[in-house]
């Protein structure tokens, strides 16, 4: 069958946005859902799976019946994902897990397991990457072997979230290398295959691993009756895809050395194409879904969350205001932020709402206010949270600049947070950097898309595939430096206070160090 349409899937934090590109990867169609988490404690955070594959059905079933698209000529299905999402099957396909994703905290003990049966060192060198609880999903397989036992000896295989679509899609065992990257069991830098050496001693069955593919592999052709009942035909091909902010900055043309997109959404994550290894333990790091690629990558879990969280607590007069809707809310408080005073009257926000990944690196941290005072107020507080972020993100580019030498003078954003103008601005500002903001909020579904038509035959490989995106351009961001003096002042303070903080944030928590 010739494919005509091409069906991209993204599985977000708490979203499903799909999207149908034509053969000329023009977009023809879009639809989003949303489905719940499940958060039953401070530290344990799931995907629940039911309701997100029920958004994604009405998804495919909106993107037919609402833009006359025809579904007998959708030849290709790839998918975009969270990750991690860990998620565990039994040999028939029976979901035994929902998936557990990166911000889920309850296996610190076994991420300790790993550092203390590998090593950093060792761990480092095999997967590029460091042990941290949720954010590599060994740990919650780990997790669930100490303490679901029943479980662990029932699956057949744990994987990802993408694993989980394909499954219910063509009946197919599956993950990609940029999943795989993120399991701590996964050769990153040298072979691209799961580790004997990291299962062996940490005690995880490896063959309890699902088959490796290529992103642009099809995995099947799809069996799943509802898609089927949709109109969708049999021989649609199933394409495996790969982790969403890789998927989503392929999308927005990061193919080659030293390409350099910001993703922004619930995490704000840099990433940085290499063309061989070359990595540092504070970022995150993995195989691109350009085979042969490396993308690295600092990623801070709570940035997008960090500014929810102040809407949904400070603003609520202008939550009435917007009469919910939850963008022109924002919006105004973009404004009310602008009216602050750079550097936000001495007020410094340290965005690890719920731990952090790069480049800390420790599920134990917590966001910070430093600098309140009796003039604070609430505008200066919106203020610091959005300069926080964007200290974070200077951060991240002078690791990237001492670990390569190479000067990074301007970068591409995408996401929904890009294009907020005010918060690009104060960005630009602090990294001392232009930014191109590209037009379109949701690259991830695209970069599945594409994935999927390089796997149909569609397009001839992944370059030509991201060529073809148009890369329309929403705003371009000019740096100035009238405000450095105050920013750079307030970076040594933001720098600052993680490494004073470390010890407090245990006692904090009541967690006792070996």
């Amino acid at each position: 069958m010739k494919a005509i349409y091409l069906l991209g899937v993204d599985v977000g934090t708490s979203s499903i946005k799909t999207v149908i590109l034509d053969s000329n990867a023009k977009v023809v169609a879009e639809e989003t859902d949303f489905y719940r988490l499940i958060n039953p404690d401070q530290v344990s955070i799931q995907v629940d799976a039911a309701d997100m594959w029920r958004a994604f059905i009405n998804c495919v079933s909106h993107l037919v019946s609402r833009n006359n698209v025809d579904p007998t000529l959708i030849g290709a299905i790839s998918i975009s994902s969270l990750c991690p999402g860990l998620a565990a099957f039994d040999a028939a396909g029976k979901l035994l897990v929902d998936p557990i994703i990166y911000s889920d905290r309850r296996s610190t003990q076994e991420a300790e397991i790993f550092r203390e049966k590998v090593g950093d060192k060792r761990l480092f060198e095999i997967t590029a990457n460091s042990a941290m609880a949720g954010a590599m999903s060994g740990t919650s397989i780990l997790w669930i072997k100490r303490n679901l036992p029943e479980i662990y000896e029932r699956t057949k295989y744990f994987g990802h979230i993408n694993t989980l679509m394909a499954q219910k899609l063509c009946g197919n065992f599956a993950i990609d290398h940029s999943n795989a990257s993120y399991t701590l069991l996964y050769e990153t830098v040298d072979r691209g295959i799961w580790s004997e050496e990291l299962c062996e001693k940490v005690g995880i069955d490896i063959e309890k691993l699902p088959p490796l593919h290529k992103s642009t592999d099809v995995v099947g052709t799809l069996i799943n009756q509802e898609l089927l009942d949709l109109g969708l035909l049999p021989d649609t091909k199933i394409v495996i895809g790969g982790g969403d902010t890789a998927c989503a900055t392929f999308a927005a043309g990061v193919v080659k050395q030293w390409d350099v997109c910001e993703s922004v959404g619930t995490s704000d994550v840099l990433t940085v194409a290499v063309e061989k290894p070359l990595f540092s333990p504070k970022f995150i790091n993995r195989r691109h879904v350009v085979d042969g690629a490396w993308i690295y990558q600092g990623a801070m879990s709570h940035t997008g969350s960090s500014y929810k969280w102040m809407y949904d607590n400070f603003y609520q007069d202008f939550q009435a205001i917007a009469s919910g809707s939850g963008k022109k809310g924002m919006l105004m408080m973009n404004e009310d932020a602008a009216k602050a005073a750079p550097g936000a009257d001495g007020l410094v926000f340290l965005p690890y709402m719920m731990g952090e990944r790069s480049p800390v690196w420790d599920a134990y941290a917590r966001g910070e206010f430093f600098g309140l005072s009796l003039k604070t107020t609430r505008r200066e507080m919106n203020r610091a949270v959005l300069e926080g972020c964007a200290y974070g993100l200077r951060q991240m580019f002078d690791i990237c600049e001492e670990l390569t030498g190479e000067k990074i003078t301007h970068f591409s954003s995408i996401g929904g947070g890009a294009k907020s103008k005010v918060w690009a601005q104060i960005k630009a500002d602090i990294t001392g950097r232009d930014i191109t903001v590209l037009d379109m909020s949701d690259m991830a579904p695209v970069g599945a898309a594409l994935l999927a038509g390089v796997g149909a035959g569609v397009f001839k490989d992944v370059y030509e595939a991201s060529a073809k995106v148009e890369k329309a351009v929403y705003t371009k961001i000019k740096h100035s430096d009238a405000d450095k003096e105050v920013y750079d002042r307030r970076y040594q303070v933001y720098t600052g206070l993680y490494p004073r903080l470390k010890d407090l944030y245990r006692v904090n928590l009541g967690i006792k160090e070996n």
